[in-house]
């Protein structure tokens, strides 16, 4: 399987001391052979199964959890790991390698974590992250609605003041865990006025899913990673407390946008794990099927489609990585985390179509993996914000930056 090669101490204190360095130190490797080991021992043999059964992997979850992979970016002052974005996209990808739909289950336990994390005081995170860390429970990212996905400033869903609380109404679409979290980032409109700026229009809240008027629909069924939970949430009077509201009244725009910076380098490592397995899994397919007397991974034809998935891995795993050190050294990496998002998503893409290719006739068949890494890989190019939206933004930083230079 290729990696970032394990370099030797004193070798990583020459290259540290040059500038870039593309080794990883002893704990990020630590980290990445746990998820690797769990993804390989606890996920890959029940991956088909739960893509099968449509089921929420609460065994796997909760041995996820016992772990600290579920709760890994808690900040370490709450009792969570502490890690930074790019050492937790180390386990994202592993993880994705062992089952994407399963990944999403961890990583989505996360989504919830990262608003609050990123702009929740102290009573906020003392109460919600702590919560996460005495119970292997769950939360949900919910902003995404039925008229309202890549376009945020879209929310339809309404939050009105009175007194001391907030009333919540409005519904929730697609949204990763949304009917088994215990609670939810939810994200709703706060200023009536359609002429309101986006960035003071919106406002974030937690909200638990067992207040009166929380209503999680049913489970979709979708093409792939069936294993993660995707529902409908609807709030009908929902009475939210002003204390939690994260950051404040019209920052909810603002907090979301900071969350996608977060968690654009996941998604594409995430899509990174898939694109390797599906390389990994064609590569001792195609040295193992013979055809004409050989095995086809001996016919040029093979061989190149197998290094055209290697050559579009090694620059998504690198795009993630830069994405996720911007945003851990206080960069900002909006512009390089669409980009990683969106080549990563095409290169899994690829992949996958390519995986089953070599496969041929088998690569249709559900009794071999790559069928369901097809699937899984789709939704990579359409959820945390479609491949034409990660192309605007990128546009729109070339197009700025073009203009700025004249």
């Amino acid at each position: 399987m290729l990696r970032t090669p394990n370099f030797s101490r004193s070798i990583i204190r020459r290259l540290s001391s040059n500038g870039f360095n593309f080794a990883l130190n002893d704990t990020q490797r630590e980290y990445q052979e746990l998820a690797r080991k769990f993804a390989r021992e606890d996920v890959m043999p029940i991956a088909a199964q739960y893509d099968r059964s449509g089921e929420f992997p609460w065994p796997v979850f909760k041995k996820a959890w016992s772990l600290g992979l579920t709760t890994s970016v808690i900040p370490e002052s709450l009792g969570g790991l502490g890690l930074n974005t790019f050492d937790d996209c180390l386990i994202t990808e592993e993880l994705a390698y062992g089952c994407a739909g399963v990944q999403l289950t961890i990583f989505g336990a996360k989504l919830g974590q990262l608003p609050v994390i990123i702009s929740g005081n102290e009573s906020q995170q003392k109460k919600y992250l702590g919560r996460l860390l005495e119970e292997p429970l769950t939360t949900a990212y919910a902003v995404t609605e039925p008229g309202a996905g890549s376009d945020v400033s879209g929310v339809k869903t309404s939050a009105v003041k009175k007194g001391d609380e907030w009333i919540l109404n409005g519904q929730k679409q697609w949204i990763t865990n949304g009917g088994v979290a215990n609670w939810y980032y939810v994200l709703a409109r706060t200023d009536p006025d359609p002429k309101a700026p986006t960035g003071k229009a919106f406002t974030g809240f937690i909200v638990e899913r067992d207040w009166p008027g929380v209503t999680p629909g049913k489970k979709e069924i979708n093409m792939g990673q069936r294993a993660s939970n995707t529902a409908s949430i609807t709030f009908e009077d929902v009475r939210v407390p002003k204390e939690n509201v994260l950051m404040g009244e019209g920052a909810g725009f603002k907090v979301s946008m900071m969350f996608f910076d977060k968690s654009r380098p996941h998604v594409a490592a995430a899509a990174v794990g898939l694109a390797q397995r599906c390389l990994d899994e064609a590569s001792k397919y195609a040295t193992e099927r013979k055809t004409f007397g050989v095995p086809i991974a001996g016919h040029q034809a093979v061989a190149f489609m197998l290094a055209d998935m290697a050559i579009g891995i090694e620059p998504a795993r690198l795009a993630w990585m830069k994405s996720a050190w911007l945003a851990d050294n206080g960069i900002n990496n909006t512009y390089m985390a669409s980009i990683a998002k969106c080549l990563a998503g095409d290169v899994a893409n690829k992949c996958a179509s390519d995986a089953v290719q070599i496969f041929g006739g088998n690569g249709f068949n559900s009794e071999y993996p790559v069928e369901k890494l097809m699937r899984d890989a789709k939704i990579f190019q359409i959820y945390e914000g479609t491949a034409q939206i990660q192309r605007i933004v990128v546009s729109r930083h070339i197009i700025k930056e073009a203009m700025s230079n004249k």
